[in-house]
């Protein structure tokens, strides 16, 4: 389109000027309807090609103006999400979609203190697609910080968890949980207790003082992220992070039939 326009241009300007064209191709000065012989003279050959110049490079931006003057045009933008490539990159504008890191070998749960500081975990459900979407990016945001920012390298113990095993860790005790079926976040996908991994072992006590100083991080980049850490309740679930979604409350009050707030 622009060569077609540089030749209009070109075009325009040997039908306009006849003699400044055949100057400039001649290489001497001739004589230039309504101008004066001394105008002409003092034109000369470097005049013709600085003004053929101009004109030809003002005549394609003046034509191309004139044109989307008369014909307003609209670029496709980056929103519609009918043309494929601008799909994806609406997608990418949305914010970086993180992937779930790999599974912790299954024997890593069924080392002795892991079992004696948790019997039940072995069996606990660590799917990363049975959770809330939205909730899985906060929480590997948070994993990522831990790792990039203080070097501790996550892992997750337990996502969601069934109405059943709610039940199963209630009838062991308010030392483990106070919260019955349907009054856990778990239940809802919106819920994780997590821990460390070091040297390849999955590192749970806070006994440990590298672990202490690793859940304190922890709830800190958590609560950055706008979610509610276990850390800060009176019986205090280090491992424990919860999205409080908006609305869920008066949902876990309806479907539990009780009136008080979840627990962990």
């Amino acid at each position: 389109m622009l060569g077609a326009l540089l030749l209009s241009g070109v075009l325009v300007a040997a039908w306009l000027f006849p003699g400044w064209w055949q100057g400039a191709w001649r290489g001497r000065a001739v004589p230039v309807p309504g101008l004066s012989r001394l105008a002409v003279r003092r034109l000369g050959r470097r005049g013709a090609w600085w003004w053929g110049g101009l004109l030809l490079l003002c005549l394609p931006a003046a034509v191309v103006m004139a044109w989307s003057r008369w014909h307003p045009q609209r670029l496709d933008g980056f929103d519609d999400a009918t043309v494929p490539a601008n799909a994806q990159v609406a997608q990418l504008l949305l914010g970086e979609h993180l992937v779930p890191p790999p599974p912790v070998p299954p024997d890593v749960f069924l080392a002795a203190d892991i079992v004696a500081e948790q019997p039940f975990l072995a069996t606990a459900d660590r799917r990363w697609d049975q959770m809330d979407p939205a909730f899985v990016q906060a929480v590997l945001q948070v994993f990522r910080a831990m790792k990039a920012t203080h070097g501790y390298d996550m892992a997750l113990l337990e996502g969601w968890r069934s109405p059943q095993r709610q039940a199963l860790l209630a009838a062991r005790g308010p030392a483990v949980t106070q919260a019955g079926p349907w009054q856990s976040y778990h239940q809802w996908g919106l819920a994780a207790d997590c821990a460390f991994l070091r040297d390849g072992r999955l590192v749970i006590s806070e006994r440990d003082p590298w672990a202490r100083q690793g859940y304190a991080l922890f709830g800190q980049v958590a609560e950055q992220m706008g979610l509610t850490w276990g850390g800060r309740w009176q019986m205090a679930d280090l491992g424990h992070i919860e999205w409080r979604k908006p609305g869920m409350q008066a949902a876990m009050r309806a479907r539990a039939g009780v009136g008080a707030g979840a627990a962990p």
